[in-house]
């Protein structure tokens, strides 16, 4: 029984580990990216830049019908009854609703161009700008059904090498896009990525599963199922990124672009970072989740051990990310900048509530809960701008950071409850422990941030951040004997030759 535990956290820490070391990798080539779009366009470049990109993931979040979720459900139970046959069909099925939600949302696009204009910017006509960002759209639906196959049918490592490939070339594109056209330059990188990162998912999926066109008659049909299934996730995608499109307009209309590119900086620096943990939950730990959703102890078994593991991983990175800001912000971005660092030092807290909620949150998602998961993911959306709105009136930038952790810890309460209620959740006395060891370390080094002296604030703070660190690796080493394993390989590698 204590090896088969054993084994458990031994497997979550090695696919955390694989997506963990991919996306930080993609850190590494995105910050290098942000840094050279940073010094290219400015706040006010990156703030236009971030306003199209919300709404072209509203208008895609709105128009794909959920098939990028809901499809790795049925696309997973074919996969493990090994009926390649009838997988090969459902490919069918999904790439044929992918094509029509691609026309749907190239579509929509399109004609709510005039009314995007109007909500998103308070200056200028941009309906041309929505107008030419259409395919990106189409192209982010066929990505999705492509992607959804590839989650199903378990290709773990074409996911990741295709993550890869997306940002690299993405700088690729990016830098001399920006380079000559600046700000004018922003509609056509949006949508070349899309292409690129469409045709990199395409081309390992169809060798995977090649495309077949005959057959085709009647076929949409057969998707009804998975689209039903998709209608609530398709809903909470709306109200998701509704709310970031929100708030970003908001910003922009009651401060400036200034604001919109301080805000999407910081945010996307902070949950970026802490994405480098969080990136293995939907490949990994939701299948594993569903595998053992009709057994209680077992779910909350799965779920507690993903927020220790989740939380001893990323509690370090966080207080280590609030100790750098001040040098990262002017170093990633430029000096004109620094004035998103206490808000995205405050945004870090939201992290640590994130390594617990999630893992807790996709429970409801492995039970297939769809009405569940739509009215929680809309109370938290509509919570968080409604916060955000408050905090940036009454405290400015800072208040927006402050509305983002507030709202994730009334997230969690209700998602803590709700699930206690529905699934018999309870959280493990360990799990209480670590996040009542690893949070007032962050909290005292964001408390060292507030007072005057330098030294001090370096010392004891790389004091705090090593003491998390060996705590964390401590408790890793106590539950999975990681060491052992490790060594154990070594002397084994190190014998062989011999």
């Amino acid at each position: 029984m204590e090896e088969k535990h054993d084994n458990a956290y031994r497997h979550v820490l090695k696919y955390t580990g694989i997506f963990g070391g991919v996306q930080g990798l993609n850190i590494v080539i995105g910050l290098v990216r942000n840094k050279i779009v940073a010094s290219l366009l400015g706040p006010a470049g990156m703030g236009l830049s971030a306003l199209f990109t919300s709404v072209v993931n509203f208008v895609s979040q709105a128009t794909n019908l959920g098939i990028p979720f809901s499809a790795v459900r049925h696309v997973s139970e074919l996969f493990d009854q090994g009926d390649e046959e009838r997988i090969a069909h459902f490919v069918k099925v999904v790439r044929a609703w992918s094509l029509l939600t691609a026309l749907l949302g190239m579509l929509v696009c399109m004609l709510a161009g005039p009314l995007l204009s109007s909500y998103t910017f308070s200056w200028g006509d941009h309906t041309l700008h929505f107008v030419l960002l259409a395919p990106a759209v189409g192209l982010m639906a066929i990505t999705g059904g492509e992607t959804a196959i590839l989650k199903g049918a378990r290709r773990l490592k074409s996911l990741a090498m295709i993550q890869l490939y997306s940002v690299f070339l993405a700088l690729v594109i990016a830098v001399p896009v920006y380079y000559f056209f600046r700000e004018a330059g922003i509609v056509p990188v949006i949508v070349m990525m899309a292409v690129v990162s469409m045709l990199l998912t395409v081309g390992y999926s169809y060798r995977l599963y090649p495309l077949r066109l005959k057959g085709g008659r009647g076929i949409l049909g057969e998707g009804m199922e998975m689209v039903r299934l998709g209608v609530a996730f398709v809903l909470a995608g709306i109200i998701g990124s509704g709310a970031e499109m929100l708030i970003r307009s908001f910003l922009n209309v009651s401060g400036d672009l200034d604001m919109v590119g301080f805000y999407n900086a910081g945010f996307l620096l902070t949950v970026t970072y802490a994405g480098m943990v969080f990136s293995a939950m939907e490949t990994d730990y939701f299948p594993r989740l569903s595998g053992v959703a009709g057994d209680r102890v077992k779910m909350s078994e799965t779920v507690n051990r993903q927020i220790e593991v989740s939380t001893l991983l990323v509690s370090p990175m966080l207080a280590v990310l609030i100790l750098l800001l001040p040098v990262l912000v002017p170093l990633l971005f430029r000096a004109d900048f620094s004035p998103m660092t206490p808000m995205a030092q405050v945004m870090v807290f939201s992290m640590y509530l994130r390594a617990v909620t999630l893992p807790i949150s996709y429970m409801v998602l492995a039970k297939g809960d769809s009405l569940a998961f739509l009215i929680l993911e809309g109370f938290y959306s509509l919570l968080m701008v409604g916060l955000v709105v408050v905090g940036y009136r009454h405290w400015g930038l800072i208040g927006t950071g402050i509305a983002l952790d507030v709202s994730y810890v009334v997230d969690l309460a209700i998602v803590y409850l709700y699930t206690h209620w529905r699934y018999g959740y309870r959280t493990t006395l360990a799990v209480v422990q670590i996040v009542s060891i690893q949070l007032p370390l962050g909290l005292m080094v964001y408390i060292l941030t507030l007072q005057p002296s330098r030294l001090l604030y370096w010392t004891l703070g790389s004091l705090l951040c090593f003491v998390s660190i060996v705590v964390s690796m401590y408790i890793l080493h106590q539950k999975s004997s990681l060491w052992n394993a490790l060594a154990a390989r070594f002397k084994a590698r190190f014998k062989s030759h011999d």
